[in-house]
């Protein structure tokens, strides 16, 4: 016998087989998420406002930003407290689909009895309603791409309101603009984290400003973080040693109940998952991770890929707010994505430790590329100005067991800059570092070693810290002569600055003896018209002068001007330096007829060669003036002392030693 199976159909309501009645809203239809601990975005709120009351059809405008920075949350409280609309209707919308669902859930709301038809029809409701009426508005949060709201764009031309949240901040150029939103301002990410702290009573509050400052402002990181010390009880002093401490796991944590997919370590992960197809973001976000939040010139990532391919990357990366450009041709980073960038986690496909690993190397490499190679030239100093900053952020967040060579090139070259510029302490600090990493790598005697001690032992020198800085040249000259030989001309300039050394302490009997024979061994094997050797002679007839011993000083001086003029020519820098020295020792024999107007021809030589704003040539213009002072001539000299105080601080910086000694000088003519 045949069997038949009888399937029961399911009964609808009669209303699911009509349309959505006109009044379904009479009464109100909401859904938006309640925004109690809102703070501050009066002024993107306001705009809002201006934005979504123009008259026409459907009006829609973007809100696009980095995630976490408070997107949802500011379209949320907009929604709820300012939109007049009797139907407000949240829908996630990160995709097609969810489009789809949430205009299902729409239709559901304003007629129950559609809840038994397919998804596809409940959508199809929900449209026709939208489109004969004008009174509603959607907030669609999280839509990765324009083109996923078309569909729904092209079948609701009626009256309503449409808020888009993205962290797409291209690609609306057919449909809208949109309103970029930025971090918190300091005040209002202090005030949202205290609120969080304190919800359940008093809590210490010292260090909010702190933590806030680490998180780079940002909406849901400072949420996540209050509410963590608020359950937890960790004070904000603490949280912040966590962070420095151990930054993966915090920027894992939230309080318990928080989505795993919300958290800020999570969250951008999601949005490099949909860079994945175009691997070179992730390389250089990697690279950026290293450098200053602000302000990193686009060109250093030039070479990194094909003009085309790099300026695609930098492009999508910039379209999902991970990056930002500036007009000025720069780039800018929130801290926050930086500190996940560099730092490893092994379920994190972009935060692998061999790519954190090349990506400090790169940035390391495009760095010391960078930074120019001779940073006493004045020329050079605007670029050295604008790496600063990143090559300090980059010497904070490597590991210093980590250094390699480049970063010792690098913060070498950046140290000589710091020394030129006045900031001795802080050049130490990276010639100690740099001096370290020699050491590590290449041997307490190779010669990279020696140059590095060197040029420690010239910032020691330079802060009159000689106790440091003598035996410093003589550990590098011993060590040298072993090395390289009595005649190596590197053997030559060790000599020479410890000379330099003992000069500066007063030890000139040493100092003139160590000249002499330096003098004389560069005679020997470069010969006595080499650069070298003539910087010897001035260097002997220096210490002569600074020993009283004018007699020998001042035809040595001599003779040296003469043979420079004639090897390297009467404009050559060198030449220039010697006839600056021969006037200064003419000054200080009390012979100002040829000391002033040498001064004079040198200010001018100087003037035109090196430029009026050469450190050397304001080092002229202020011996000139001593020169002044010392003939009884204030009158010219104090117009010029004011003259070269007014260009030293504008070329040179208010706090710089030479500016300093001007200004001294200047004090010291005034009182006379």
């Amino acid at each position: 016998m045949n069997s038949v199976a009888v399937h029961a159909e399911q009964a609808l309501p009669a209303e699911a087989y009509g349309p959505i009645p006109d009044d379904a809203v009479a009464g109100g239809v909401s859904n938006i998420p309640l925004t109690e601990l809102f703070v501050g975005r009066d002024a993107a709120l306001d705009q809002l406002d201006a934005a979504l009351a123009a008259p026409g059809g459907v009006v829609l405008r973007a809100v696009s930003g980095l995630g976490g920075v408070g997107k949802s949350t500011l379209a949320a409280r907009w929604a709820a407290h300012r939109a007049t609309a009797r139907l407000r209707w949240w829908i996630t919308a990160d995709s097609p689909a969810a489009v789809d669902a949430g205009l299902a859930e729409l239709a559901c709301a304003l007629q129950p009895g559609l809840a038994g038809l397919p998804v596809e029809l409940q959508k199809e409701r929900a449209l026709a309603w939208l489109a004969g009426h004008g009174d509603w508005m959607l907030v669609l949060d999280n839509v990765d791409q324009p083109d996923h709201i078309g569909p729904l764009l092209d079948r609701v031309p009626g009256q309503g309101r449409i808020l888009v949240t993205t962290r797409r901040a291209t690609g609306w150029h057919r449909l809208t603009t949109t309103l970029r939103l930025d971090v918190f301002d300091p005040e209002e990410s202090v005030e949202l984290f205290t609120r969080i702290l304190t919800h359940g009573g008093p809590r210490e509050t010292d260090g909010a400003r702190d933590v806030c400052d680490e998180l780079g402002h940002l909406a849901l990181a400072v949420e996540q973080a209050a509410a963590f010390c608020h359950e937890s009880g960790t004070t904000p002093r603490a949280y912040l040693d966590m962070l420095r401490q151990w930054p993966a796991e915090t920027y894992a944590l939230g309080p318990s109940g928080t989505d795993a997919g919300r958290t800020v370590a999570r969250i951008w992960r999601i949005t490099l998952d949909r860079l994945a197809d175009m691997p070179l973001t992730g390389d250089v976000l990697r690279i950026l991770a290293w450098y200053a939040p602000d302000h990193i010139p686009r060109t250093l990532l030039d070479g990194l890929a094909p003009p085309p391919v790099l300026a695609a990357a930098v492009g999508r990366l910039a379209a999902y707010s991970m990056i930002t450009e500036n007009a000025d041709g720069t780039l800018a980073v929130h801290r926050l994505v930086q500190a996940l960038a560099r730092t490893s986690q092994d379920d994190d496909p972009h935060r692998r430790d061999a790519d954190i690993a090349h990506g400090r190397q790169e940035a390391t490499s495009i760095l010391a590329n960078a930074f120019p190679a001779d940073a006493a030239l004045p020329e050079y100093w605007p670029q050295c100005q604008l790496l600063l900053p990143h090559v300090d952020a980059l010497a904070k967040h490597s590991p210093p067991e980590q250094d390699a060579l480049a970063i010792s090139y690098l913060l070498d070259r950046t140290a000589a800059y710091l020394e030129d510029q006045g900031a001795v302490q802080s050049a130490i600090k990276y010639f100690l570092r740099a001096h370290a990493i020699d050491q590590r790598v290449l041997g307490e005697e190779h010669h990279g070693s020696l140059a590095s001690r060197n040029n420690l032992a010239g910032a020691y020198e330079a802060v009159g810290d000689l106790t440091r800085a003598i035996p410093l040249y003589e550990k590098n000259l011993a060590a040298s002569l072993q090395l390289l030989g009595e005649d190596d001309p590197d053997t030559l300039i060790c000599r020479n600055n410890l000379a330099g050394a003992y000069e500066a302490v007063g030890d000139l009997t040493r100092a003139t003896r160590l000249y002499e024979k330096n003098l004389a061994d560069r005679s020997r094997v470069l010969g006595e018209d080499h650069p070298a050797t003539l910087a010897s002679r001035n260097n002997l007839a220096y210490a002569y002068g600074s020993a009283g011993d004018l007699a020998r000083a001042i035809p040595l001086h001599e003779k040296n001007l003469a043979d420079l003029v004639r090897v390297l020519g009467e404009d050559h820098p060198h030449t220039l330096t010697s006839q600056n020295n021969l006037a200064s020792t003419y000054r200080l024999a009390g012979d100002l007829a040829r000391a002033i107007p040498l001064h004079e021809k040198n200010l001018a030589d100087r003037s035109r060669v090196l430029g009026e704003d050469h450190p050397n040539t304001l080092a002229s213009q202020n011996n000139l003036a001593s020169a002044y002072v010392a003939a009884g001539d204030l009158a010219r000299a104090i117009p010029l002392y004011e003259k070269n105080l007014a260009d030293s601080e504008r070329v040179l910086g208010y706090g710089h030693p030479m500016t300093e000694a001007v200004r001294a000088s200047l004090d010291a003519s005034r009182g006379a």
